[in-house]
């Protein structure tokens, strides 16, 4: 190994060797300088693959062509969408009964989840279920050039696991080198005027090519059926305050989230027929345009097998367009036990799509 390598590599083991079971991390504490150097992504994805060694392959996933016009001016913009798993929940709380217990081993399912972001190289990443944030997304993220905010859920669950590593939150990271923020807010989302424990990010970014500004938010709406009438409580709560932030759809704008509701409930339908004039991104894989995938989620627990459409990138259909969309992972490839596995580290599929602005929007903006 070069010098190079040799700091990569220790970069690296850093974050492994930060287990659950060592002391809580102080949340908001300043980085280690070292970990500020800047690191070549593709040194970082050969050093998961190197821990990675004795699982199978990445799955292959193919880009989708869904452009209908003449190519931008400017180079699109990938955004991820992705509920990563939080750890505590996979090891204590999910009862993922066919995931054997070695495929949750931080040590190494944190590298599929890096593997998998390095392999898309998305502009924009926006996470849900992250309880490893300051001590392995940020520092390597931000050495990679992102610029990282994080939001914990109030009461998280992960806090009720022995050995956890904190709360877990969404996270929305951004290249520094393609887009300059212009604000940010955190939001906790209310249902019915009481405060929840459900967050959202919200922010609006520049483009520094193009100089158009659009807003990017995350979020992750309460599970579990039965809570149908306060997701969509959520949901209308989260609509007027990206409505407040975009001031009324001028601004162009992309939601990410794990909604935990199927596009049958409220809340999908809130969002489809909102004034902000929103698509989702994913129905243009359908043969129609109109149809949400079968799933982008697909687990075993105790109570059964779970196969659910619950993950959305919506965007503002008047002021963008879909280039490509990452294709999902096929039932075979999926296997048997489902997921999370050795060979995939989340129950949920990451979700990918190229934007770009239109260039001559309508009378919307």
């Amino acid at each position: 190994m070069g010098n190079g390598t040799s700091r990569l590599y220790s970069a690296l083991a850093k974050t492994l060797n930060s287990s659950a079971a060592s002391q809580h991390p102080e949340y908001l504490v300043s980085p280690d300088p070292e970990q500020l150097e800047p690191i070549d992504p593709k040194e970082l994805l050969e050093e998961c693959r190197a821990v990675l060694h004795t699982r199978p392959p990445r799955f292959q996933r193919d880009f989708v062509d869904l452009r209908t016009d003449c190519p931008s001016s400017h180079p699109p913009i990938r955004v991820m969408q992705w509920n990563i798993l939080a750890q505590a929940l996979g090891e204590g709380k999910d009862n993922f009964v066919q995931c054997p217990v070695e495929a949750l081993k931080w040590e190494e399912r944190k590298c599929l989840i890096l593997e998998e972001i390095l392999a898309y190289q998305p502009d924009i990443l926006c996470l849900q279920e992250v309880d490893h944030y300051f001590d392995t997304f940020q520092p390597l993220l931000s050495r990679l050039g992102y610029q990282g905010t994080f939001f914990p859920k109030p009461w998280s669950p992960c806090l009720d696991v022995e050995h956890n590593n904190g709360p877990d939150g969404c996270a929305l990271f951004f290249l520094q080198n393609r887009f300059k923020l212009v604000n940010s807010a955190n939001i906790r989302l209310t249902a019915m005027t009481l405060k929840t424990n459900q967050v959202a990010i919200a922010q609006t970014l520049e483009c520094k090519e193009s100089s158009r500004q659009f807003c990017i938010a995350v979020t992750h709406l309460k599970a579990r059926t039965g809570w149908e009438r306060f997701r969509s409580a959520q949901g209308c709560d989260l609509l007027q305050n990206l409505q407040n932030i975009t001031q009324g759809a001028k601004i162009p704008l992309i939601v990410c989230g794990d909604f935990n509701a199927e596009p049958t409930e409220e809340v999908y339908k809130h969002f489809a027929s909102s004034s902000l004039n929103l698509n989702s991104a994913y129905k243009l894989l359908s043969a129609d345009g109109q149809s949400e995938p079968p799933y982008t989620t697909w687990k075993i627990r105790t109570s059964g097998e779970c196969r659910h459409t619950l993950d959305y990138i919506w965007y503002s259909k008047h002021a963008l367009s879909v280039r490509s969309a990452l294709d999902l992972l096929t039932e075979e490839q999926i296997g048997p036990n489902r997921l999370p596995s050795f060979n995939y580290p989340s129950d949920h599929l990451s979700l990918v799509c190229d934007f770009s602005f239109n260039e001559e929007p309508d009378g919307l903006l």
